[in-house]
């Protein structure tokens, strides 16, 4: 740490203050505080959209010893609004490392807290659930911080985050002659293109709010919903276009894909008191009557109670027994809300991918 390192604070909408030092970014984060409580994945974590608007407090005390390799990235810059860490690694080890972790941040222009009391942080959390903050780093930013927490929270709103991390010009990749697949983005990590590519699925990439002209324009033989941030009730021109498509093409839909398609089965969705982020969710596969142990990240949950009879609920989370996946009786219509491409993470559930285009129509 230097001497001369900018105070900084996380203030949380109940009144709360948590102090500690910031890096050399200088400047208010404005969004919902959550935790993760993953050991290892700082990098994929800072860069995942589906934490764009999120202040993410990492409950690991030591955060970024193996440094910044790039390679572990899962979108072209980081996504969470700010960041909060016990103790930050200035000088990392480790062979793969581009460069170190504070100035990485400080370059994405995300505002950091340091020095934290991440444990109280993580119990006032863990008490009163997912709940709006400002991380404020120097001393403008400190003198502003609550009254800009408190307009935030009159004016808050989760509508902007996927327009914010969803591509706006479509694209393609993966061999030409492979599986075609269209991928709606509504935030998409790059790991689940990696691997659908690897399975020799041609990916055409289209954005959250595109038509059904321009998803049909691929000729798909299948139609992949990606994670994202917010609520999936943000999304209406989404679940219509999912709703028009279904009958007509196999659909699959992970984590925030998973709820919009429960929306367009009829279903419904809530907000989680806490949500699930981190790597360590134990899940029941009631199909095959085995326990996955996956990544999470999300707010929201399909509520299972409102799943028409046509969709059998096929996945459980042991922790508090929402719904984690289901699929249609009779359609080839299925998702999950964990994350099966997590990287880092657990890799029990990596074969879903593959399992979903095995069983798609033969050519």
């Amino acid at each position: 740490m230097s001497n001369s390192a900018p105070q900084a604070a996380l203030f949380l909408a109940d009144g709360s203050r948590f102090d500690g030092h910031g890096l050399g970014f200088e400047g208010t984060a404005l969004g919902e505080a959550v935790f993760y409580t993953g050991m290892t994945g700082y990098e994929e974590a800072l860069t995942d959209p589906s934490y764009a608007g999120q202040i993410l407090t990492f409950t690991y005390p030591m955060i970024g010893n193996y440094g910044i390799s790039g390679s572990a990235a899962q979108y072209d810059r980081a996504c969470a609004a700010g960041a909060v860490i016990k103790q930050i690694a200035y000088h990392p080890s480790h062979h793969l490392a581009k460069r170190d972790l504070p100035s990485w941040l400080d370059e994405q222009r995300v505002p950091t807290l340091v020095g934290a009391d991440t444990r109280s942080i993580t119990i006032a959390l863990r008490e009163h659930g997912t709940i709006w903050a400002a991380l404020a780093v120097g001393e403008d930013a400190l003198a502003g911080a609550e009254a800009r927490l408190a307009h935030f929270v009159r004016d808050a709103s989760t509508k902007e985050l996927v327009p914010s991390v969803s591509t706006r010009e479509p694209f393609a990749r993966g061999p030409r002659d492979g599986r075609r697949i269209v991928l709606i983005d509504c935030g998409v990590k790059r790991a689940i293109l990696e691997q659908l590519e690897a399975l020799a699925a041609r990916v055409s990439v289209v954005p959250y709010n595109a038509t059904e002209a321009e998803v049909l324009a691929a000729d798909p033989e299948a139609v992949f919903i990606s994670p994202g941030p917010g609520d999936p009730m943000d999304l209406p021109e989404t679940t219509d276009l999912l709703r028009r498509l279904a009958g007509r093409m196999p659909l699959f839909g992970v984590c925030l894909g998973h709820q919009l398609l429960a929306l367009a089965c009829g279903g419904r969705t809530y907000k989680l008191p806490y949500g699930h982020r981190g790597g360590n969710q134990p899940v029941m596969d009631l199909s095959a009557g085995e326990v996955l142990i996956t990544a999470h990240n999300h707010g929201y949950a399909v509520d299972a109670a409102s799943l028409p009879g046509e969709l059998e609920p096929t996945m459980t989370n042991l922790n508090d027994g929402t719904n984690e996946g289901f699929r249609h009786r009779t359609l080839p219509i299925a998702g999950v809300q964990f994350h099966p491409e997590a990287s880092p993470g657990p890799f029990d559930a990596r074969r879903l991918f593959a399992q979903w285009l095995h069983e798609l129509q033969p050519r």
